[in-house]
């Protein structure tokens, strides 16, 4: 490698030195007197301050994950001519310590070559004290290799540390909220995979760190606890090193969206006196609860709900269809209100309410007497779904100590609306991490969230909603299909697709010249 430009600088040379010229002592150059006594092109040929410094040298570059190898072992994320890629580079040169280096920069070089070159200039004091300055080149070649982490997610039976997350309950509404708001915040990105099972998904992860800020991220968004293990692999005892497999198990509270709960005498008295039969609201970070013939409202914390635990005595799949035909809103002024009740909710209107069973309609001439929180949505005429309480079979040790007056004949839930209709209205989709299932009650959880986040915008502004380029806009909309909540397009958001026609060359059709590659 030919050195571009090298120069000579006396050191301790005064001002009255310029004027005199002596002769170099190998060529006979006229030159500026220096400690050397020689011009700069035979100190270049003499002496070789860069002789140590190698003018060639690999990177190692993995092209999976992008990142450059720093040694000993610390892959590096850089970008081409950039700060990071530069110190990775002077960091492979080993002569550099007995110079010192002025300037670094990249020269530039094919993307695709496999050719890194940085121009130096630096400076190295030889005999006498004087300093030569030389600027070279030094070429790196890119070599591919595959960092660790990357060998690790290629061989999928390799992982150092599982996160279970399960949930034991008939309805699965919770977790279907939750598996969006990890695809949301992409809480699972650096999964080696993820695997479903029975009940709930498995996570695999390389790093300890990743496991533990996935465990965290569930916790943060949904109540639960977890339970942690781990198994010794191997054991080096000349290290004493170590090698063990983590566990994490989190178990999410079994209850979802509308299911019905019957609370012990301890924990009505802490949450405000509710209503031994309450309906859960929501289910987020903490469990909201809301008493349908009060409208109270109770947050209930993870902590507090594991330290007194309780099932959820019915199920949305449980709900019967009623129709009203009859109600009474109860002002606001007319309701009861005792010392030591707690937080009432404004966005519900308690009412009394006359239903009859649907499969009944026109035989049984005698309404069920009931109070519902659903006097803001239902009118005569409307269809609701609800729990028949009065004659379920329930098998709870709460529910077996409660009064016959205590229990109603029907806990009405939310306000029912044409399934068929709903259907075809529904012009969104969401991402699922595993594949969707296939049976009969997994697919009712699942309309049963959808329907869940049409009907409240809150929940749905949690996630993500994606616009399904499968399904048209009706241009005409059903009379009787106004009432049916949507989601507008506004709320939506185009899921990226990539579609590329087929380069047709020497094809004169027309339409193959038109056909561009869509984003």
């Amino acid at each position: 490698m030919e050195h571009e430009h090298a120069s000579v600088v006396a050191l301790g040379a005064g001002d009255a030195g310029k004027d005199t010229m002596i002769l170099c002592c190998e060529c006979a150059v006229p030159i500026q007197p220096n400690p050397a006594n020689m011009c700069v092109t035979c100190l270049r040929n003499h002496v070789d301050i860069t002789e140590n410094i190698p003018k060639q040298a690999v990177l190692h570059f993995c092209r999976n994950c992008e990142r450059y190898l720093q040694p000993p072992m610390e892959w590096v994320s850089a970008s081409l001519e950039s700060r990071e890629l530069l110190a990775v580079c002077l960091k492979k040169l080993k002569g550099l310590k007995e110079v010192k280096l002025v300037d670094a920069g990249f020269i530039w070089t094919e993307q695709h070559s496999k050719r890194i070159k940085v121009k130096l200039t630096v400076h190295g004091e030889i005999t006498g004290g004087t300093v030569l300055q030389q600027v070279f080149v030094v070429e790196f070649t890119v070599q591919n290799q595959m960092c660790t982490d990357c060998h690790r997610t290629e061989a999928k039976d390799f992982w150092r540390c599982l996160v279970q997350v399960r949930q034991r309950a008939e309805n699965k509404k919770t977790f279907y909220y939750l598996e969006q708001l990890i695809l949301k915040h992409k809480a699972h990105e650096n999964t080696l995979g993820i695997k479903p099972e029975h009940g709930g998904l498995d996570f695999f992860y390389a790093s300890e760190n990743h496991a533990r800020r996935m465990v965290d991220f569930l916790l943060t968004m949904v109540p639960g606890k977890v339970t942690t293990s781990k198994r010794l692999i191997s054991h080096d005892i000349h290290s004493n090193n170590y090698n063990y497999k983590y566990n994490w198990s989190v178990e999410i509270a079994p209850v979802s969206k509308d299911s019905a709960v019957c609370l012990s005498k301890k924990l009505r008295h802490q949450l405000g006196n509710l209503s031994p039969l309450c309906l859960v609201n929501r289910v987020s970070s903490s469990i909201h609860l809301i008493d349908p013939f009060t409208a109270q409202i109770a947050e209930l914390t993870s902590q507090v709900y594991f330290r007194a635990p309780f099932e959820a005595i019915c199920n949305p799949k449980q709900l019967v269809e009623y129709v009203v035909m009859d109600i009474d809103v109860i002002m606001e002024k007319d309701r009861k209100t005792y010392p030591g009740q707690g937080q009432i909710s404004f966005k519900h209107a308690l009412c009394d309410i006359w239903v009859v069973r649907a499969s009944e309609l026109g035989i049984n001439d005698n309404p069920i007497h009931t109070r519902s929180h659903l006097g803001h949505l239902l009118k005569v005429g409307d269809s609701v779904m609800g729990y028949n309480t009065g004659e379920a079979n329930i098998n709870d040790p709460e529910f077996e100590k409660l009064s016959p007056d205590l229990i109603p004949d029907v806990m009405l839930v939310r306000k029912h609306y044409d399934r068929h209709t709903r259907l075809n209205q529904r012009l969104w989709k969401i991402k699922h991490l595993a594949a969707e299932a296939t049976d009969e009650r997994s697919k009712y959880d699942y309309h049963e969230f959808l329907d869940d986040l049409e009907d409240h915008a809150d929940l749905r502004g949690q996630i993500n909603i994606y616009r399904d380029s499968n399904k048209q806009v009706p241009t005409e909309v059903e009379a009787a299909s106004g009432d049916v909540p949507q989601i507008t397009l506004e709320e939506m958001l185009e899921d990226m697709t990539l579609e590329c026609a087929d380069d047709e060359m020497g094809d004169g059709d027309g339409g193959a010249e038109e056909a561009e590659p869509q984003l």
